[in-house]
């Protein structure tokens, strides 16, 4: 099925639920199922262990409606959460100069490697008190417009040593309709950061109504990146837009797939914002695998599509990729090949303004809306975000009628190229905009 067969599926199973795009003040509206309009989304995470590179005067405040500070971690003591390699001491800070600017300050809960209690903090009623208490006191304590739920993941193991019930997700709305009732959580603003799918249910398998987190849940930010990786039989995207055009073994999930399949589950499209990531996923990948040879056996310079690549020889990726050691669940992890779209310029991938280097080869993929770029010497593949996919991204979002984007992280970005694109695409306004004197 084509992309446009996608979003013509995810807007008909919405219409229902929700209105057309119109424009207010600053940012768009969307119109909500009771016809009320609700702000557009403009948010993304800010990383407290890379303040020291992208600092919070670095942020363009004037561009975002929502700002996320990552992390606090749960822990096994359900009347606490941590900032433990977080710097606590920035966000008060934080907070500060968001709400100065207008831009509603979050927290998010939870990551990668900051869940692995989720499942024990909210797995009895006793407990799941205890953490709204928990909850409530840390929002109250650093002055927080919201929390952001980043459970990675309810039901299903994540990095390896969560703990892990079949009735996560029961248990995980359980606590939210909790919250919701608490005099201080009433009035927070809540989102939650999903995967692609669905949360699993006791069974297994996932949820086919959402309407519940849609009742308690200001909004979810569906994460699609980390798509395609180390993890995967061949290079693919990292955020594919779509995949439906690709061979069935290279479909892992998409934006499209996501939104058709959380919104046919219950939840309204103006109540999901597209998570997008400002860096992508490097391969080691041979020159002889690396390009497409036609009929003739000649490549062109054409880059072919889901090359094989080495994963004993992962490459690092930039300044602040994670590299080889050991992981929180005490397993031996290879360095992670990531490069932030500023990493990519710095790498000499890409030049200052984002468009490909000489010497480097560089291809779009018009199935997944995502492009390559590969250097032939290092043998390094990079499948990342650029101002073209980003772009393509907003408009999906507007076409779909979605609340937004969210992107993982704000530090990440170069000059804004990413963050510029999307917004133009998705129908913010711009600083050109307004009428001529």
């Amino acid at each position: 099925m084509s992309l446009l067969s996608y979003t013509l599926l995810a807007l008909s199973l919405a219409g229902a639920r929700a209105a057309t795009v119109s424009g207010s003040a600053d940012v768009n509206a969307t119109a909500g199922a009771s016809g009320s309009s609700v702000d557009m989304v403009s948010a993304a995470w800010y990383t407290g262990w890379h303040s020291d590179n992208f600092t919070l005067a670095n942020v363009s405040w004037d561009k975002y409606t929502h700002m996320t500070y990552s992390f606090a971690i749960t822990t096994p003591d359900v009347k606490q959460v941590s900032l433990d390699g977080s710097d606590p001491d920035l966000l008060p800070q934080f907070v500060e100069q968001a709400q100065k600017n207008g831009v509603k300050a979050l927290v998010s809960v939870g990551g990668w490697t900051g869940s692995l209690y989720y499942s024990s903090n909210v797995g009895s009623a006793d407990n799941r008190t205890a953490f709204v208490k928990t909850i409530t006191d840390f929002a109250t304590q650093y002055k927080l417009d919201g929390i952001d739920f980043d459970w990675e993941y309810p039901g299903t193991q994540g990095i390896g040593c969560n703990a892990i019930s079949p009735d996560d997700t029961t248990n995980f709305l359980s606590f939210l309709q909790e919250l919701r009732q608490d005099p201080v959580g009433k009035n927070l603003f809540l989102t939650a950061a999903t995967s692609i799918t669905p949360w699993k249910g006791p069974d297994g398998t996932s949820l086919s109504d959402v309407s519940g987190f849609a009742k308690v849940l200001d909004y979810i930010a569906i994460m699609n990146y980390d798509i395609n990786g180390a993890w995967s039989t061949a290079v693919g995207a990292n955020a594919p837009l779509n995949d439906t055009c690709a061979p069935a073994a290279n479909q892992a999930g998409s934006a499209v797939s996501a939104v058709a399949a959380w919104t046919v589950a219950g939840m309204p499209s103006h109540q999901i914002v597209l998570g997008v990531p400002s860096y992508g996923h490097s391969f080691h990948v041979d020159v002889e695998d690396a390009f497409h040879c036609d009929d003739n056996g000649d490549d062109n310079g054409v880059l072919a599509s889901f090359p094989p690549f080495d994963k004993a020889q992962q490459p690092s990726g930039d300044a602040w990729d994670d590299g080889a050691g050991t992981d929180i669940c005490g397993n031996q992890v290879a360095a992670g090949g990531n490069f932030d779209f500023w990493g990519l310029i710095d790498g000499g991938f890409l030049n200052a303004n984002g468009t490909v280097a000489d010497g480097v080869f560089y291809r779009y993929d018009e199935c997944s809306q995502t492009p390559y770029v590969y250097n032939e010497d290092s043998q390094v593949m990079v499948a990342f975000d650029d101002a073209t996919s980003f772009a393509a991204k907003g408009d999906f979002v507007k076409t779909s009628n979605l609340r937004g984007f969210a992107m993982w992280e704000a530090g990440g970005d170069s000059n804004d190229i990413l963050l510029d694109s999307i917004r133009q695409a998705a129908g913010f306004e711009t600083e050109d905009d307004g009428e001529d004197c």
